[in-house]
C-alpha cells in the first residue's frame, strides 16, 4: 500500500519546485520570442538525453527489456515528455498564468477519474473533498486572495492546451504505478529514465516537425537563452522526472496529484521573489488548504485499493 513519508513527500515537492521555475523559465523563453514552444521542448529534451546518456546507455542493448516494452515506452514518451512539455509551452503563448494553473489544478480530478475507468480505483467522498479543497488553495494563490477575479476569466486556446496536458500528464502518472513487467522496477533508474526521454524526443522531434513546416519554429540562441535552457534540462527534466517518479510509486499517483497544486504555489513565491515582495497571509492560506487537501485525500481518504 502506498505510503505518505518524510521521503515521499520531499520527492513530490521538489519536483513541483523545478516544474514551478520550469513554468516561470518557459514563460520567459516564449514570451520573449527567444524560442518557439515546441522547438523549446524539443531542444530541452535532446539536452537532456546527452547529459542522461553516460548514465543510461545500457538501455539501448539488445538484450535490454525495453525492446520487449517498447510500446508501453511509446505511450509513456507521449505522454509525460512528447506531449505534456509541448502542450505547456505552447499554452504559454496564448493563455494567461492565471487560467494555465487554475486548470492544471484541475489534476487530482482527473487522476481520479482516470483510476476509476481504466484501473478500478474507486474513488470515496473525501477524496473528492480534499480535491476541492486544494483547488480552493490554488485559487487563492492566483486572485491573490481575491476570488472574485475569476468572474473576469476569459477562455482562449491556450486553456484547451493546458487542458490536454492535465490529463496526458495524469495518463502517465498511472502508468508509472503499473510496470509493464515484472522485472521494470529493478531497472536502474537512469535507464528507465533514459527510455522514457528516447521515447518522448521521437514525439517531440514529430510534433516540432510539424512548426517547421508551418514556418513558426524559431531559436535565439545567447548566453542568456541558453543558461535558461539548460537548467529547464536538468532541474525540470532529469532531477524533477526522477523524484516524481519515486514520489507517485511511493504515494500513489491519486494522493501524488495533489502535490502538483504546489506549483502555482511555488510560481507565485518565486515570482514575489524575483521581484523582491515579501510573502503575503493569502500565500500562508493557501498552503494551508493545499497541504489540507492532501491530508485529507490520504489519510482520511485512503482507499484500500489505492
Amino acid at each position: 500500500m502506498p505510503q505518505l513519508n518524510l521521503a515521499t513527500i520531499s520527492y513530490l515537492l521538489i519536483a513541483t519546485a523545478l516544474w514551478a521555475g520550469n513554468a516561470i523559465t518557459g514563460r520567459v523563453l516564449v514570451a520573449s520570442g527567444a524560442v518557439s514552444p515546441i522547438t523549446l521542448s524539443t531542444v530541452r529534451w535532446g539536452l537532456a538525453a546527452l547529459l542522461l546518456l553516460p548514465l543510461g546507455w545500457r538501455v539501448f542493448a539488445p538484450s535490454s527489456a525495453l525492446w520487449q516494452n517498447k510500446k508501453r515506452f511509446l505511450l509513456l514518451g507521449l505522454f509525460g515528455v512528447g506531449s505534456y512539455n509541448a502542450l505547456l509551452y505552447v499554452a504559454l503563448e496564448t493563455s494567461t498564468a492565471i487560467n494555465v494553473t487554475l486548470i492544471g489544478a484541475s489534476m487530482p480530478i482527473w487522476m481520479l477519474l482516470i483510476g476509476a475507468v481504466f484501473y478500478q480505483t474507486k474513488a470515496n467522498v473525501l477524496q473528492l473533498v480534499g480535491a476541492v479543497v486544494s483547488l480552493l488553495g490554488v485559487a487563492i494563490v492566483l486572485t491573490r486572495g481575491d476570488l472574485s477575479t475569476l468572474l473576469s476569466m476569459q477562455m482562449v486556446l491556450g486553456d484547451f492546451f493546458i487542458m490536454l496536458a492535465t490529463v496526458t500528464w495524469a495518463l502517465y502518472s498511472w502508468m508509472l504505478t503499473r510496470p509493464g513487467s515484472s522485472t521494470e522496477r529493478q531497472w536502474p533508474w537512469a535507464q528507465f529514465l533514459m527510455a522514457q526521454v528516447f521515447a518522448g524526443l521521437l514525439w517531440t522531434g514529430f510534433f516540432d516537425g510539424f512548426e517547421i513546416a508551418a514556418g513558426h519554429a524559431y531559436l535565439d540562441l545567447n548566453l542568456w537563452t541558453a543558461s535558461l535552457i539548460l537548467f529547464v534540462a536538468i532541474g525540470p527534466s532529469l532531477i524533477a522526472y526522477r523524484c516524481w517518479g519515486l514520489g507517485v510509486n511511493g504515494a500513489g499517483p491519486t494522493v501524488a496529484a495533489f502535490f502538483a497544486n504546489f506549483i502555482p504555489l511555488f510560481t507565485a513565491i518565486f515570482s514575489a521573489a524575483i521581484l523582491g515582495e515579501p510573502p503575503q497571509l493569502f500565500h500562508g492560506a493557501a498552503f494551508a488548504l493545499i497541504v489540507t487537501g492532501i491530508w485529507v485525500s490520504s489519510t482520511l481518504g485512503r482507499s484500500p485499493k489505492t
